[in-house]
């Protein structure tokens, strides 16, 4: 659900905040809110509350600053200890209860069966009648207006189906993106009455005590709750207030019963899914309860602001406990443009792409590194702000990846580059996508069938629908079980695929996160993305410099790339007690770039004298002081560009500093770095020796056929 103040349709004036007074009502014994229109305040403040605000400014030293902070911090600790209090009835999810609950009600849930197979088969029948009647493109508006609809009138559940094939442009017409994107904070909304009363009873006090105003009606709705836009009596802020629906515990939960239904009819019937549909069910179930609880929606976000919020282009707005319950949540106002609305956002002086790699790269740091994500970012939970920044929102979604798994995806990545479809295979053991026991042998020729037309182009050239595609028409054939965390990475990153393709319909994702893993394997010291590392740069006991000098151009494009902490890794594994292959590796290319280096330099002197004198100083011969083929002169000068690039690259970096040599130098003061040193050097000598030699030794052989 989008928290922001850009709905001007949903209301005459959506900026409008109305006063709020109590009065005592004599015929019910009730109360009555008396709604009177005043001026709107500012739609954006500093999340911070007033007193402490004032307690900052009171405070001359940093000693008092730094205890005013500590007092914060503890009474916001405690403020969240109350909101969970509040929350402590809040539903979770339960097949079993759910299960005995309908199971003894047969006619409500065959009433609800038939209401979906009704709303659901009649616009089938109407695009098949459409179709049938060569009308498809001409009714298509209309159709997509009806799905839209029905979706809605189908209740919460479908909302969010909706919702996801909003931001599937190449799954859905325009038409219907048009349309289906307003289910994402534009359905229709519960009476205001029932909202301002589930206020009042979560929080245990009346309106005019909490807010100095509050808007007349809701400025978003969407399929869980509604927000309205209030200030805050006690401090003057303008806040976002998310209100549950009345009911929406009930409607969820018998639709999922009968989901889950299904999912076992597919399950026991139904051979050509190899996946747990159960499971699969199971989880989005559980995640869609977890959304129903607003308190843990609140540590969700806290936990997501304090993991990705440090960036300067991410946006996380805060939360205040002392207002939040398991039905209301109250979160810093954000002033926004949904992502997906290019025109309004450009009018800004923004561009969509940015804010698209913006979320990409925050996603990839989600999914990757702490492994903590938001599996629901479609465009109404992602803002750009006037400042530029990308707002999320919205936290009743999250999911975890398995730590195994992170870095297991970026191997992936490094074995689809390196066409080892065997390590591609092994993979998916660590992904959890195959029990130990399947034989991944057969796999592998469909892996290759599949990668290698796809990678004729190159990788950054590749869609990631083609792979998610490819790779799903490969997991139908072999006995493959998708995780559930796996089908909300998915999802995550199909949607911001979406909404890439929206401003650019050449955009890759792929391409747009590789300078991400290109900068994990140069820096990251995980063993297995160490491992990865070394089976890129080396092949059949060669370095491939145009690989490392590949990864390092693509690395510099990543925020955080360090060229101080760049290969830091191979150099710790290069002295420690495994490296011994590594070192034989090391030391024949160390003597391999140094010897072309020297010679490289050489010839160009050579080549730098004028030629009669050339010629009078190597009697006559050409090729100067050692016998070089033009083939392997060639090849010489090809190597040492390729690591006087390299280091130019990473002299060229933001935070280049002369000291990032330091710990280098530090490693080959260690005995092992002077054992290779001087294998290095012995081999250097041996190899210019042998040169010299057969310069020496042919010699004669020439004289002798010149005479």
């Amino acid at each position: 659900m989008s928290l922001t103040a850009n709905h001007h349709s949903m209301l005459p004036s959506c900026a409008d905040v109305v006063r709020l007074s109590r009065a005592k009502s004599s015929s019910s014994g009730g109360r009555k809110v008396k709604l009177r229109v005043t001026v709107p305040r500012a739609a954006l403040v500093e999340a911070r509350p007033q007193q402490q605000v004032a307690a900052i400014r009171d405070v001359s030293n940093g000693a008092g600053v730094a205890l005013q902070v500590g007092r914060d911090r503890a009474e916001d600790m405690q403020a969240e200890a109350r909101a969970m209090q509040r929350a402590a009835g809040a539903s979770v999810y339960s097949p079993e209860l759910l299960a005995t609950k309908y199971g003894s009600r047969p006619f409500k849930v065959v009433s609800r069966a038939l209401q979906i197979f009704t709303g659901l088969g009649s616009f089938a029948l109407k695009v098949w009648l459409d179709r049938l009647n060569g009308e498809l493109d001409r009714n298509m508006r209309l159709r997509a207006v009806e799905l839209r609809q029905t979706f809605t009138n189908l209740g919460p559940t479908f909302v969010k189906i909706g919702q996801g094939l909003s931001t599937r442009p190449d799954l859905c017409p325009p038409q219907y993106l048009e349309e289906l994107s307003e289910l994402q904070d534009a359905l229709p909304t519960f009476p205001d009455a029932q909202a301002f009363s589930c206020i009042e009873r979560e929080l245990g006090r009346s309106l005019d005590t909490i807010y100095s105003s509050i808007s007349a009606s809701p400025i978003a709705a969407a399929s869980l709750g509604q927000v309205y836009k209030a200030q805050l009596k006690y401090s003057g802020q303008i806040v976002a207030v998310k209100v549950q629906r009345l009911g929406i515990e009930e409607a969820i939960g018998l639709d999922f019963y009968l989901i889950r239904g299904v999912g076992i009819l597919i399950n026991k019937y139904v051979d050509i899914v190899t996946s747990d549909v159960v499971a699969l069910i199971d989880e989005f179930a559980r995640r869609v309860y977890q959304e129903l609880n607003y308190v843990q929606e609140g540590q969700n976000a806290r936990r997501f602001k304090k993991l990705y919020a440090d960036k300067a282009d991410v946006l996380v707005p805060d939360i205040f406990w002392d207002y939040t319950s398991g039905k209301v949540l109250t979160m810093e106002w954000v002033e926004g443009v949904k992502l997906n609305e290019q025109e309004a956002i450009e009018r800004q002086g923004l561009k969509v792409l940015d804010l698209v790699n913006t979320g990409i790269q925050c996603s990839l740091r989600q999914l990757l590194e702490y492994g903590y994500f938001h599996a629901d970012p479609h465009p109404g939970n992602l803002l750009a702000t006037p400042d530029g920044k990308l707002a999320f929102l919205d936290f009743g979604m999250m999911s975890e990846t398995p730590e195994e798994a992170r870095f297991a995806i970026i191997g992936h990545v490094v074995h689809m580059v390196n066409r080892d479809y065997e390590a591609m295979a092994r993979d998916y053991y660590a992904l959890d996508f195959l029990s130990p026991d399947v034989d991944v042998s057969p796999i592998v020729p469909a892996l290759r069938n599949f990668f290698d037309d796809a990678l004729n182009s190159t990788v950054s050239e590749l869609n990631f629908k083609t792979l998610v595609d490819g790779l799903g028409a490969v997991l139908y054939q072999y006995p493959f079980n998708v995780p559930a965390y796996y089908a909300l990475i998915l999802r995550s990153l199909t949607v911001l695929e979406g909404l890439a393709l929206y401003a650019d319909p050449k955009f890759k994702v792929l391409a747009a996160s590789y300078p991400y893993f290109a900068k994990r394997l140069l820096t990251d010291p995980n063993p297995y993305l160490r491992d990865a590392l070394i089976e890129l740069l080396f092949k059949d006991g060669k370095f491939r410099w145009n690989r490392l000098e590949n990864l390092l151009v693509q690395g510099k494009q990543d925020r955080d790339f360090s060229a101080k902490d760049a290969l830091q890794p191979v150099l710790k594994l290069l002295l420690g007690p495994d490296g011994v292959e590594l070192r034989d590796l090391v030391i024949k290319e160390a003597v391999r770039v140094s010897e072309a280096i020297i010679l490289s330099s050489a010839i160009e002197s050579f080549n730098s004298i004028p030629g009669p004198m050339r010629t009078f100083v190597f009697n006559g011969n050409t090729n100067g002081p050692f016998t070089i083929s033009s083939a392997e002169q060639q090849s010489l000068m090809e190597l040492r560009t390729q690591v006087i690039n390299i280091w130019g690259l990473l002299r060229s970096s933001e935070n280049f500093d002369p000291s990032l040599l330091q710990p280098i130098l530090q490693v080959l003061q260690e005995p092992e770095a002077r054992t290779i040193g001087g294998r290095v050097v012995g081999g250097i000598s041996q190899r210019l020796a042998a040169r010299l030699l057969q310069q020496v030794l042919r010699a004669p052989e020439t004289t002798a056929s010149a005479a």
